[in-house]
């Protein structure tokens, strides 16, 4: 790297303050308070003494990793911008530990940590934050995960993460760990304006970032992008549209300061769901390639002649949405946060609220099948095909057989999820203290941690009957009975899930989240022990509807959704809220969470550690509308339900000297999991199952660096044996590998830079892993190699070439069915094709 290596590292129990990249704890231009918590960057030349390496994220104080009794890895901006990731979470799967399914797009990415289950979507035991704050409560609020509402751009100076460790007492609902996003705050003063292009793709990006003094105190930064274009997958129009502004102004004083600052995020972009693919060979070495006209790993069912979504609104009204919005959230966030000290004390304050709604409209295949087929089921024999959208509209498929080459239609669920307010206030206030005693430091640290996140949202789900091409291309498709009865109406085959009541709802909830923490650390000599606490209590009120909640409420009943006074028999299929018999919703919990550790500082380079900690993650919408909560009376019913426990042990070592980093931790992990999971019947259709049950899992974990002269190298790796321990319904399932649980998961990003040009490759793999938990169908393990290529032809000035997944590689993050059925063909999540961009930077 031309700055810096990535490291594994840990930091103590003590006092948490912002950790910003580019300046150094030796910078006289900035207050000795904050800059304790910078983070400095490697030495180059392998001669000069090692410099301190300090992070600040999910600990109570910025301190030398090697001090420290935690895991912990960091990323800067100038290795970011090498890895040409072209969403969030491939960026953050370079991270060692960290389990990120990196195929849906810019947003709602899976992940996971340490052998934790990832039975869902979304990050239910990995926290997201921006600036030391969560993006959202929860990680795992259903279509709404805190990467929906997250960017990556010149804005970032670098990504902190914590696994385990005082990741579960420095924070709520983060028992795996934590994930930061850190700002660049204006104390490198220049910045930078950069134009991308995708070469064989959809893409036109700017990018632009600023940050000055406007006095010897006090000092900005702004900065943004905006971007076009139909993006990775061809989908026959722009399915990216919008972008953001970050802005922040910092004031110093004597023994601390103050910031303010704002965001604004008003981004479209496509949800790439699950797509028809053909399978061959067994289960245990299966043979995955496309179907004809249509290619895994650039095609998707989205398109231009599927636009129109009619649902009904939260009041029961039919509307109409464009999907080519596809997920669009909107983010205008303000907060303040400050430091100072107060006698003896540190204090550190930090608030924001963000404004934040969001629309998402995607599909999703519930059923592949022979277009005859389907055409017989549902009318008759003789049944009509025709095409209801696009170029063909109304025109008749008189050979189903041979309809795009497969023959194939694909029954869906079109989603409309209007979020209207995901709103969510966050502060976090402690207190440190450094105490002399005994010869060594006693650091002792109190906050008080305070949320409240909101759930205002309404689904309408329907069902629609396509064609399966790619290209942008796919349509609608209508059937009528042998004597030309409308069976399907518009593509439509009923605006409900495929006839049922199910997933019609209405929520509005309201989530507080209370908790008092405390640690403390001792350092003496080489050695630091300490622990820390956090007691975390919350309630949940408001109410909710559900056509599917039962107890005499509406749920199937016939609507004249296009108005023109007959009812179609998809109209007589709509699911519809009982607006007024809503279910309250109105229960407590509560849990405590500790950590305790120690390091043993062996040698100037060499230091280990140990810790064990416990830490819980409360339910947020996914209890709702299953037993665990009462429709009647909003009460919890199964008070083991409103959280569950994550118990870790961690063995570590950490090596740094001349250039090289070494980092080894082991580690054990149990949990419990109840979630809503999307698998697959036993005959391979799509369905929605409840799960209640416990995991373990143990491992090691590596990470390294390396530099000499011009070349430099990081790597990670992960290495996982987990299990399902305990499941009460599918008692089958005991000591089976969770879903998608690779042995081995790994990353490295070798590089050769000099001052006129970079050039290398980052690599990210993982060994195979089973498609669902039953342990049948094996998805394979692939690695991708991402290239790049920087060149500086003049001062301030830079061209690069980027190719993510250079090889065109093959990867699957995602297969529906537990098995290969008789059809062969499976529905599946791919990683994108090879995608090359180029862009030039201007520095000022």
């Amino acid at each position: 790297m031309k700055r810096g290596t990535l490291f594994l590292a840990a930091a103590p129990l003590a006092l948490a303050t912002p950790a910003f990249a580019g300046t150094t704890a030796n910078d006289p231009a900035v207050p000795k308070v904050e800059a304790e918590a910078k983070t400095a960057e490697p030495a180059q030349d392998a001669k000069k003494p090692q410099q301190e390496e300090v992070f600040s994220t999910g600990v109570a104080k910025g301190r030398d990793r090697l001090n420290s009794a935690t895991s912990t890895s960091s990323l800067k901006d100038d290795q970011i911008e090498l890895f040409g990731a072209r969403s969030l979470a491939e960026i953050l799967r370079n991270i060692p530990g960290v389990r990120a399914e990196a195929v849906s797009g810019e947003g709602n990415a899976s992940y996971s940590i340490r052998g934790l289950p990832l039975a869902s979507t979304g990050s239910k035991f990995l926290q997201l934050q921006e600036d030391g704050l969560p993006v959202l409560e929860f990680g795992d609020i259903n279509f709404m995960s805190p990467d929906v509402f997250m960017r990556a751009d010149l804005n970032l100076a670098q990504v902190e993460a914590i696994r385990g460790g005082s990741a579960s007492t420095f924070a709520s609902n983060s028992p795996g760990g934590v994930i930061n996003l850190l700002s660049k705050t204006g104390d490198v003063e220049g910045g930078a304006i950069q134009a991308t292009v995708g070469l064989d793709y959809g893409e036109k990006r700017v990018d632009f970032e600023y940050g000055s003094k406007l006095s010897d105190t006090l000092r900005f930064h702004v900065g943004g992008f905006y971007r076009s274009g139909e993006g990775p997958r061809d989908i026959g129009y722009d399915g990216y549209r919008g972008g953001q502004v970050k802005f922040n102004i910092t004031k110093e004083f004597t023994g601390g300061y103050v910031r303010f600052y704002g965001k604004l995020l008003d981004d479209r972009t496509p949800g790439y769901q699950a797509v028809p693919v053909g399978v061959t060979g067994t289960n245990a070495d299966p043979s995955f390639a496309n179907i004809a006209n249509f290619d895994i790993k650039r095609d998707s069912l989205l398109s231009p002649y599927i636009t129109n979504v009619v649902a009904l609104d939260g009041n029961n009204r039919v509307v109409s949405h464009d999907a080519r919005d596809g997920t669009h959230p909107t983010v205008k966030s303000f907060g303040v946060e400050t430091q100072f000290e107060l006698g003896d004390w540190t204090i550190t304050e930090k608030f924001r609220f963000a404004d934040i709604s969001a629309h998402l409209t995607q599909s999703i295949p519930l059923t592949l099948a022979p277009a005859a087929g389907l055409a017989f089921q549902f009318g008759g024999p003789g049944a009509r095909l025709s095409y209801a959208t696009g170029p063909n509209a109304g025109q008749a498929i008189t050979n189903p057989a041979s309809l795009n080459g497969n023959g194939l239609l694909a029954m869906g669920l079109l989603m409309d999820i209007q979020v209207d307010s995901l709103d969510n206030m966050t502060n976090d206030l402690r207190a440190t203290r450094v105490w002399e005693i005994g010869g060594g430091k006693l650091t002792t640290t109190a906050g008080f941690y305070k949320s409240s996140q909101e759930f205002d949202a309404n689904w309408s789900f329907t069902t629609i009957l396509s064609d399966v091409v790619g290209g942008g291309n796919a349509a609608l498709v209508n059937i009528a009975t042998a004597g030309g009865v409308p069976i399907t109406q518009d593509g439509y085959t009923s605006f409900s899930t495929a006839g049922t009541a199910g997933y019609r709802r209405r929520y509005d909830v309201n989530f507080d989240v209370s908790a008092p923490y405390a640690s403390v650390n001792y350092h003496i000599g080489k050695v630091a022990i300490g622990g820390s606490v956090r007691y975390d209590f919350g309630s949940v009120q408001g109410s909710v509807f559900g056509a599917d909640l039962g107890g005499g409420r509406v749920g199937i009943r016939p609507v004249d959704i296009n108005g023109d006074g007959v009812i179609s028999f998809p109209e007589s299929q709509t699911a519809v809220l009982p607006l007024t018999q809503p279910a309250p919703v109105d229960y407590n919990y509560k849990y405590l969470s500790y950590s305790t550790g120690i390091n043993f500082r062996v040698s100037e380079p060499l230091a280990v550690f140990a810790r064990y900690s416990r830490g819980s993650r409360a339910a947020a919408d996914r209890i709702l509308f299953t037993p665990a909560v009462s429709a009647l009376d909003g009460s919890l019913l199964d008070p083991e339900g409103a959280y569950d426990a994550v118990r870790q042990t961690e063995l570590g070592v950490k090596f740094r000297k001349a250039g090289v980093t070494l980092n080894f931790t082991g580690f054990l992990a149990s949990t419990g999991e109840r979630n809503m999971q999307v698998n697959s019947a036993p005959d391979g259709s799509v369905q929605v199952e409840q799960i209640a049950r416990k995991y373990s899992a143990k491992g090691v974990e590596f990470e390294g660096g390396f530099q000499h002269g011009p070349f430099s190298l990081t790597a990670g790796a992960t290495y996982t044996i987990a299990k399902i321990s305990e499941d009460a319904a599918h008692p089958q399932l005991v000591d089976n590998i969770p879903r998608h649980q690779a042995r081995l998961i790994f990353q490295a990003t070798p590089q050769f830079s000099t001052e006129l040009f970079t050039v290398g490759a980052n690599v990210v793999g993982t060994t195979s892993s089973f498609a669902q938990d039953t342990n049948q169908l094996k998805m394979p393990g692939y690695t991708t190699v991402n290239g790049f290529v920087q060149f500086r032809p003049a001062d301030r000035v830079q061209l690069m070439l980027n190719a993510n997944n250079l090889f065109d590689t093959l990867g699957f993050a995602e297969i529906t069915q537990g098995s290969i059925p008789a059809s062969g063909q499976v529905t599946a999540r791919a990683i994108n094709g090879r995608t090359i961009s180029a862009s030039v930077r201007f520095d000022f």
